[in-house]
């Protein structure tokens, strides 16, 4: 066999590194774009950021006391002293809507977690239950799901009363009957699963495999749609707000400045895009935050 000379030899090497380098850069290039950060969640993450910020420590950034009234005139146009002018009342907007920050994330985080915990619960014992626990369950929470969250809430708050504590279990318990399906088909694939049954073959306690195996599996797929619901419960609470079965006046919440604001709208129309805009940024960026994070828990990287 004819050995190649030095040169060929090194040519040939040089050829076939360039052909690997040629072939996988697709590949590289993929997993470039894959692994990317999208400006739109970029934006979505320092707007969120601005809003927690200003739930957390509104002193800090509010300018005036959002209860004062005649600060500097009624329906001043946004200005040094008032950044975004003055409401109908002299109150100055910024700090309204800064302050109004801390009850719209109540709203939203406090009713998701109140649905997700009471969902979570009964979903688990329809999946754990026998036929009778469960059918009866089920059709409860089908009988629910045929009533519109919002009329359902509205219901609710018939029962219990206005007021911003009611309006937050009102929509807490509206969205309990979607965890609670989640939960339960989430628990009938988790209870057949290999190590559940290999728990159950060691001889662990019912309890312990429960806790231990069959919640957190059953309810991780369910955090990230938690996460998406954050807006809609904020959306579902500015509405209640709105309709003044919310929050009352004069305290500061964003569904509350929209509702006032309309009622002048020939005055300031700014009184009611600024809360309208609010809301709406928020809800938007929660949405968007929380179908990448669905994305990622289902493994699906968006290209």
């Amino acid at each position: 066999m004819t050995a190649l000379p030095a040169s060929a030899a090194a040519d040939a090497v040089t050829a076939a590194a360039s052909t690997v380098t040629a072939a996988d850069a697709p590949r590289s290039r993929r997993s470039w774009r894959s692994r990317a950060v999208r400006p739109g969640l970029v934006l979505a993450g320092v707007f969120l950021t601005a809003v927690v910020v200003a739930a957390l420590a509104p002193g800090w950034l509010a300018p005036h006391d959002p209860l004062a009234v005649g600060t500097g005139g009624a329906f001043l146009p946004p200005g040094p002293r008032h950044l975004l002018g003055t409401d109908e009342t002299g109150r100055d907007v910024l700090s309204r809507l800064i302050y109004g920050a801390r009850a719209s994330l109540i709203m939203g985080l406090g009713a998701t977690g109140i649905a997700l915990v009471c969902g979570s619960l009964v979903g688990l014992a329809a999946g754990l239950g026998n036929r009778f626990v469960e059918g009866l369950l089920m059709r409860l929470v089908d009988v629910t799901l045929s009533v519109p969250e919002l009329l359902f809430a509205l219901v609710v708050i018939t029962l219990l009363g206005s007021g911003t504590t009611n309006a937050l279990f009102a929509v807490a318990f509206a969205s309990i009957p979607s965890y609670a399906r989640m939960v339960r088909a989430q628990t009938h694939i988790v209870r057949r699963s290999a190590y559940v049954e290999a728990a159950v073959t060691l001889g662990l306690p019912r309890w312990r495999v429960i806790a231990r195996h069959i919640l957190p599996n059953a309810a991780k797929p369910v955090l990230a749609l938690a996460t998406i619901a954050v807006g809609t419960a904020i959306s579902a609470g500015a509405a209640l707000s709105f309709l003044g079965l919310g929050a009352k006046p004069p305290a500061p919440e964003w569904g509350d400045m929209l509702s006032l604001g309309m009622q002048y709208i020939s005055n300031d129309w700014l009184l009611v895009v600024i809360p309208g805009a609010s809301i709406t940024l928020t809800v938007l960026s929660v949405t968007a935050l929380g179908r990448e994070l669905r994305r990622r828990s289902e493994g699906r990287v968006r290209r």
